[in-house]
Order: structure tokens, then C-alpha cells, then sequence
């Protein structure tokens, strides 16, 4: 598996927003040799925090994958702050269209990690999306909850008093602080704790994974039931033991063998 992923030919795309560029790769096969798998990073991340998950999970289904990184992200253009408290909204009605539309993508399927889960939940839910066949998240929210509150605050402390800025600083650059206090702030807002989307799962008619570490500290599995109960279709979902709130990266060889077993029934 290893030699075929060094040989998948990896990209560069030119997208924009706006007139705001977005860093952008594809990897694997183009839209019109095979389905292609659209990576929605979370609050902190960005192409290059999704590591080599994109390509192993495109060599072993045989997906091309399409990988960017949101405005004020990564090699990104800035973004002004704040952001507004329904940004997520915005990213799944507005952004990601116009992403699949410059890209070319036909038939996708969405891997949201958090933010991005909530995102991709947002787009399918929410606006017309012909080619989308499946979804699947990665501890994504439905709704604000205290113990997510609490541990992006305990996120504030650590970038103000800790290492938490050397640690992203290297995959954001000069974005770094868009990143971080475009997110922190955000879900730090008083009118945050109102923040819910679980009025967009009935009318999402595709199949569903929805993925948790046992351990979330950003989010309790309370989340999976919310999805698995109001979604329309309902959704899959699976809680991986001993893992936290990536479990692409915690546990990669398991959530690897439960994407692509959920996948192969229709790519």
C-alpha cells in the first residue's frame, strides 16, 4: 500500500472565494475516473494537519480526494475577524459548493473532522447537492455543549500560556492567529450556547458514518445519538475505544477499515 500511495500523483489547485485565494490538492484519480472524496479539516486544521489520511483512504477506495484548507487556515488567504457565531453555515451553504463547482468534482462523498463534520452535516442538510452520495464525520457537533466550551477554553490558556502556538504556527504561518481566534472566539461567543444544526439532519437522504473517540474531550456521545436519532436516512455510527477527539489520527488503521467497509457498497 505504501509504494502505491508514493506513486498517486498529488496536485496543486487554484480555488478562490471571493476573490480569496484557498490552498487546495487533489490527490488520485480525476472526477470523471472515479468518486471523489472531499476532506473538511476542524477548527485548527488545515491541508497538511490531515497528515497522509487523504491519500491512504483514496488508494485503498480507489477515490480521488479533493483537500483544502478554509480561508485563514494553513496556506489559505486571511479571513477578517471575528468570525460570525453561524461560520460553519456559511462554509457549508456558500464555500463548499463553489470548492466542488471550481474543482470539478461530479459524485463526492464528504469526511468532515469537527468543525468540518458539522459543516459537511450543514451542506448535505441544506442546500442542493445532486452528486453528494455519502457522508461521513469524524467527532462532528450538532449541538454546544458546556464540556465543549470548557475545553476550548482550556485550548485559550494553552495557545496564551503554553506551546499551543509553536505547535500550529509551523502548519499556518502567518495565519496562525486568524486560525486560532477565529475559532476560539467563536465558539467562545454568549450566543454560542444556542449554536445547534440538528434541524438540518431529516433532510439528509444519503447514506451516514458518523465517528467518536470514547474519549472526546471536545465533545460527549451525545452528539452521535442526535445524529443517529434525526437524521433522515439515520446514520451509522461507530465509537472507537481509547481514542480522543481525531481518531483519524489516534486510531488510523481502524477508522481506515470502518471508512472504507462503509464506503464500498456504493463507490
Amino acid at each position: 500500500m505504501g509504494s502505491e500511495i508514493t506513486r498517486q500523483v498529488r496536485l496543486n489547485l487554484e480555488l478562490s472565494v471571493a476573490g480569496d485565494r484557498l490552498e487546495a490538492a487533489w490527490i488520485g484519480p480525476s472526477p470523471d475516473e472515479a468518486p471523489t472524496l472531499v476532506f473538511l479539516h476542524e477548527g485548527l486544521g488545515c491541508v497538511a494537519l490531515w497528515r497522509d489520511f487523504p491519500a491512504r483512504l483514496a488508494d485503498i477506495t480507489g477515490c480521488g480526494a479533493l483537500v483544502y484548507s478554509r480561508l485563514g487556515y494553513g496556506g489559505s488567504a486571511p479571513c477578517p475577524l471575528p468570525r460570525r457565531v453561524d461560520f460553519m453555515h456559511h462554509e457549508g451553504l456558500v464555500v463548499l459548493p463553489e470548492v466542488i463547482r471550481q474543482s470539478g468534482v461530479r459524485d463526492y462523498l464528504l469526511v468532515g473532522h469537527s468543525d468540518g463534520g458539522s459543516i459537511a452535516l450543514i451542506h448535505a442538510g441544506g442546500s442542493p447537492c445532486p452528486g453528494l452520495k455519502g457522508i461521513v464525520t469524524l467527532a462532528a457537533h450538532v449541538f454546544c455543549e458546556k464540556l465543549t466550551r470548557q475545553s476550548i477554553e482550556a485550548a485559550r490558556q494553552r495557545y496564551l500560556n503554553g506551546d499551543l502556538k509553536a505547535r500550529l504556527s509551523p502548519y499556518h504561518g502567518e495565519n496562525t492567529h486568524c486560525a486560532f481566534w477565529g475559532w476560539n472566539d467563536a465558539w467562545l461567543h454568549p450566543d454560542f450556547v444556542q449554536w445547534r444544526i440538528d434541524a438540518f439532519l431529516p433532510s439528509i437522504h444519503v447514506p451516514v458514518l458518523a465517528i467518536q473517540g470514547e474519549t472526546d474531550p471536545y465533545g460527549s456521545l451525545d452528539q452521535l445519538d442526535v445524529i443517529q436519532a434525526k437524521t433522515g436516512d439515520g446514520a451509522a455510527v461507530e465509537v472507537i475505544a481509547g481514542c480522543g477527539h481525531a481518531p483519524h489520527l489516534e486510531k488510523t488503521e481502524t477508522v481506515l477499515a470502518a471508512i472504507s467497509a462503509f464506503l464500498k457498497p456504493f463507490i
